[in-house]
């Protein structure tokens, strides 16, 4: 329920909207369909892997990026929740400045809806947003249901939003110009991996082709860009799209239940927002910075970051700096998919600290592809081939390229003396005692501190532990030194 969030999100209605008046309502449908395929089949993919692994997207990052490039995925997805927060934020006080007091200050409305979001979040995923995004799910799909009817009543229904005309000439047929936009909007694939790691094996594939695949994204793009579309088009018809025109829409319609199917639909997809912005801003903290400090803290610290862009003109450079985003996250997942391609065994996944490098594949991978990304969006010619084609350009140069640097690199894991995990059994089950915050925590998680005579660590004290890091790499480089001189004197 707490992924399911996302489907409110009137972005959604609003892309769906774009794509129709871009390349036709027909062709926008058929994309659509397409990319409940593309989506729901490599959605379960990563909802199979998440759930044998249980690894949120920082700890996953790290064993494909390094310890200093896990840093940029955390960064990338707390900046990208961010400004989706900022987004939606801004839908829901500009409602409310409409729909209560026109002439008011839009920055006290504003300050009211970071105030009400932030509380939301500082419980955990199942003890408190899941059962808050549970009870919110009827409210959101009845209110979306009340918006079309009552849009239909006052304006009258018909079929002429199913007939929307193209009104952009692209090098390639509308139905591929929709599915390639659609393309580009692969957040919800890290949301996917943040998720779906509390799920139970034994329900693996349910959530694979419901909570995270086909079904979900049949709602998402398919149910909301429809309705989306009907209720644009039946409203304001010829208005050109945007997320705050689909807003005044959906006020237009139904009044008062508009307005409280906008607040519904924004506070579900905020909670998402807030908790991967704080959760990920923690991350980067931690690993960039050195900096541990409780989430409720960086709660905080999201909901002042999304007040201060709030006021700035949102409008005016948020879709940039979600391009720009979009560009990495596409690379991201690409390279994930090639990671899983690479190394199909859950067990290859590494996460700990002390036995990844600095600089793994996957950042030089990242790097080099969203600047490449961002050099097609700023510098490419508007109508040209590569630019149309620049998700599947970005996806095809991150997997290639990390395939690339994985297969030519030399060993990626650190050389080590010690090995917590070979002393137990069972190493989910069973528990070790870290000796810096002496707790005990399952196996899996735990490494030697060769700083404090190989005494067992865990994977959050580990963490940005400079002592420790720098013990590794000594250890790592004798041993690697002791293995040449060995194999030296073995040709020899």
């Amino acid at each position: 329920m707490a992924s399911w969030s996302v489907i409110s999100a009137l972005f959604y209605l609003y892309i769906s909207v774009a794509v129709a008046q871009a390349v036709g309502a027909r062709s926008a449908l058929v994309g659509m369909g397409l990319s409940v395929v593309f989506y729901g089949l490599i959605n379960y993919i990563i909802c199979q892997r998440s759930i044998k692994s249980g690894l949120s997207v920082a700890l996953l990052s790290r064993g494909i990026f390094g310890n200093y490039g896990a840093v940029i995925s955390s960064l990338l997805f707390a900046v990208t929740a961010t400004y989706y927060a900022v987004f939606e934020g801004s839908i829901i006080a500009a409602a409310l400045q409409q729909y209560f007091s026109p002439g008011s200050d839009i920055r006290w409305w504003y300050l009211l809806v970071v105030l009400y979001a932030m509380p939301l979040v500082l419980g955990g995923i199942q003890a408190w947003m899941d059962k808050l995004n549970g009870a919110l799910l009827p409210l959101y799909i009845v209110g979306l249901l009340a918006v079309v009817v009552m849009s239909g009543s006052r304006f009258g229904f018909s079929k002429n939003f199913l007939f929307i005309q193209p009104s952009i000439d692209t090098l390639m047929p509308g139905w591929m110009w929709a599915f390639i936009v659609y393309m580009g909007i692969c957040v919800n694939m890290m949301v996917t991996a943040e998720f779906s790691r509390f799920g139970k094996p034994r329900d693996a594939k349910f959530h694979g082709i419901v909570t995270f695949g086909p079904v979900f994204y049949f709602v998402l793009y398919v149910v909301n860009g429809v309705a989306g579309i009907f209720i644009m088009d039946t409203v304001f018809p010829g208005l050109r799209a945007s997320e705050q025109g689909i807003a005044e829409a959906v006020l237009k319609s139904s009044g008062l239940i508009g307005l409280i199917f906008i607040i519904i639909s924004q506070t579900r997809i905020n909670t998402a927002n807030y908790y991967m912005a704080s959760l990920n801003m923690a991350g980067f903290a931690a690993r960039g910075l050195g900096l541990k400090l409780p989430r409720t803290v960086w709660v905080l610290v999201v909901g002042a970051c999304v007040y201060a862009l709030m006021l700035t003109n949102v409008f005016s450079y948020l879709l940039k700096a979600l391009a720009w985003q979009g560009v990495a996250v596409t690379s991201w997942v690409a390279i994930l998919m090639t990671h899983y391609a690479i190394h199909p065994d859950p067990r290859d996944d590494e996460f700990r600290p002390g036995r990844v490098q600095s600089m793994m594949p996957g950042a030089w991978a990242i790097l080099f592809s969203t600047a490449l990304g961002i050099m097609l969006i700023e510098f490419g010619v508007k109508g040209k081939w590569y630019v149309e084609f620049a998700p599947v350009i970005i996806s095809v140069f991150a997997a290639s390229s990390y395939w690339l640097i994985s297969k030519s690199a030399r060993s990626q894991k650190m050389r080590r003396a010690a090995e917590p995990r070979s002393e137990v059994i069972d190493i989910w089950r069973q528990h070790i005692k870290c000796h810096v915050c002496e707790r005990s925590y399952s196996a899996v998680e735990m490494d030697a501190d060769p700083s404090a005579s190989q005494q067992a660590i865990c994977t959050g004290c580990a963490e940005g532990n400079k002592v420790f890091l720098q013990a590794v790499q000594s250890e790592s480089e004798s041993l690697a030194r002791l293995s040449e001189a060995l194999l030296d004197k073995r040709n020899s």
